[in-house]
């Protein structure tokens, strides 16, 4: 593991539930876009969310580091020392697996919504994956040119849910443009499973309740991806939340909070 040195997250609490939980935040986010699922869950949980490198109120990637092994432990010193439910969307979804693969005794249940691990969809059906280098291409052009807001103006036309770039927020904008640049250094870890989740016998170790989410307006790599997970994580099931795109978290907050209720009242 190559995290960087010193990286400490800035944390956001939510909720006063007696279940604590650990929520990790998709890219180009933050970890309070987890408060509309926490409005609906606020009884039964106390969510702890980090703040990725370049994110949030976290201070930035020094671009040296290894960013997903630098997410990764920032996680960790979040965590609790009692097992705790883990929550992550995208590629907070992706590190969550990460978690429960390497420490499936300190995960009490495990919900992981649209979760980007393309290396597994790469293994089972590469095929399906010859639409995604042109599909990224105009980010990665923008960002190898220098230009993050155009960088980030491409990505979110991929997976923002249609949201028009000049109808958000100008802090919205200038936080995603902050991000951007984080985002090919993961790719090892998204795309190359340098984690080595899909080696022999590792996600047999991820036997907690499990849920794999997605919107039935989804990308269908998101979807590849889910059935190849739960053919693969011994106790998933899958979720389909009706209307949702990439961002349900957000945009779907009661729908996602109701899957997550339903698998801690099993957990």
């Amino acid at each position: 593991m190559r995290p960087q040195a010193d990286f400490v997250p800035h944390v956001t609490t939510l909720g006063r539930g007696p279940r604590r939980a650990l929520a990790l935040h998709c890219s180009l986010a933050f970890g309070g876009a987890w408060a509309g699922v926490m409005k609906v869950l606020d009884q039964d949980l106390t969510l702890i969310a980090p703040d990725m490198p370049s994110h949030g109120a976290s201070a930035d990637w020094d671009e040296v580091s290894d960013f997903s092994d630098t997410v990764y432990q920032g996680a960790l010193d979040a965590y609790d020392t009692e097992p705790m439910d883990l929550i992550g969307h995208s590629f907070g979804a992706v590190t969550a697996l990460r978690i429960a693969a390497c420490l499936p005794e300190q995960v009490r249940s495990l919900t992981l919504i649209e979760p980007v691990f393309f290396a597994v969809a790469t293994q089972d059906a590469p095929e399906t994956m010859i639409e995604h280098g042109p599909r990224n291409a105009p980010f990665i052009d923008a960002l190898s040119a220098g230009n993050r807001p155009a960088a980030a103006r491409a990505f979110n036309r991929i997976w923002g849910n249609g949201a028009k770039w000049d109808d958000l927020p100008e802090r919205s904008r200038d936080a995603m443009s902050r991000a951007i640049h984080v985002l090919p250094d993961s790719y090892r870890f998204l795309y190359g499973d340098s984690a080595g989740m899909l080696g022999q016998g590792v996600l047999d170790q991820v036997t907690m309740p499990t849920i794999l989410a997605h919107g039935s307006k989804t990308l269908p790599d998101i979807e590849l991806i889910n059935n190849a997970l739960a053919s693969r994580l011994p106790n998933a099931s899958q979720v389909m939340i009706k209307g949702a795109g990439h961002m349900a978290p957000i945009t779907h907050p009661i729908e996602v909070s109701a899957a997550i209720s339903d698998l801690l009242a099993r957990s």
